[in-house]
């Protein structure tokens, strides 16, 4: 592989819907409140995208230096576990897109006024603890709820409160919709890592509640974010919102799969459906958002 082709490996591209799914819903969200801001819509998209890399690049270099992704693992191959990147590399390159992103994410103030600083701040420590620190998320049954917050309610929030103003009910609902629907990859990615991580003493939830528990976690998060269709319709946001359950089926239609999934190839397609998942739902309820604004 050439040089490029490792570093766009390490971003883990198939994890990248999680950044551009809220920032989708928050702006589908402001338009049908007839509130769309291009401009600022498009920074909250390229923040998201680079805390996103930067939280992979982190786990790529922690996870490597603590030796907890080894040759045994299920999932893709990591480049600095695997010395494709040397560490520091990595923590270098790590260092430098969290940076960046602080530094566009700074321009959002002037849309939605200083508090936003404090966000950016929280987001950027928390790509790194997520993985390092003296009190890791990931380590410690809190991944879950870091993807949750970050790459659901406060990044499809402040994408709408940005272009609009203000915040509604019903955009906090969705936020946390769409973090459950986006949180499921990771319970795909750690329901197939359960072992390595006991090894590792990687206290994920999974490790610590069971696979039965992701199951069902993962059904949960479904049905919520189904619900919250639901709830949409019945606050006469309309009906074509029911779209998104297309997405909610075909995600129980992978949870089956993954019940049954043994083999690296089996938890491959169970990640890629999972994302698959979040780009459907966030397109089809976006799709149903803007249709609903034009009439």
């Amino acid at each position: 592989m050439s040089g490029l082709q490792i570093w766009i490996e390490a971003t883990r591209p198939k994890t990248l819907p999680a950044a551009v799914a809220p920032v989708l819903l928050g702006t589908a969200m402001a338009y049908y409140c007839g509130q769309l801001q291009l401009l600022p819509a498009v920074i909250c998209l390229c923040f998201a995208l680079l805390v996103q890399i930067g939280t992979n690049f982190a786990n790529d270099y922690l996870d490597g230096v603590k030796g907890t992704d080894t040759d045994a693992r299920l999932g893709p191959r990591r480049a600095v576990a695997t010395g494709l990147i040397t560490a520091s590399t990595m923590k270098g390159a790590t260092i430098g897109i969290l940076a960046f992103a602080f530094c566009l994410g700074l321009s959002l103030i002037y849309f939605g006024g200083w508090w936003l600083l404090l966000i950016g701040i929280a987001s950027v420590i928390c790509a790194w603890v997520y993985t390092g620190g003296p009190f890791p998320l990931a380590y410690n049954g809190l991944g879950d709820l870091f993807v949750v917050l970050f790459f659901g309610l406060i990044a499809v929030v402040c994408t709408f409160y940005v272009q609009t103003g203000f915040i509604n009910r019903e955009v906090i609902l969705l936020g946390l919709a769409c973090g459950l629907v986006v949180n499921n990859i990771l319970v795909v990615n750690n329901y197939r890592d359960i072992e390595e991580d006991r090894i590792a003493q990687k206290r994920t939830l999974v490790v610590l509640l069971g696979r039965r528990w992701a199951l069902l976690q993962y059904g949960l998060s479904l049905v919520f974010a189904g619900g919250v269709l639901v709830w949409l319709v019945y606050q006469s946001f309309g009906s074509i919102l029911l779209l998104g359950w297309l997405a909610i089926a075909y995600g129980f239609v992978l949870l089956l799969k993954l019940a049954q999934a043994r083999t690296p190839i089996d938890f491959l397609a169970a990640l890629k459906g999972a994302a698959l998942t979040v780009v459907v739902y966030s397109a089809l309820v976006s799709l149903g958002l803007f249709v609903s604004g034009m009439m």
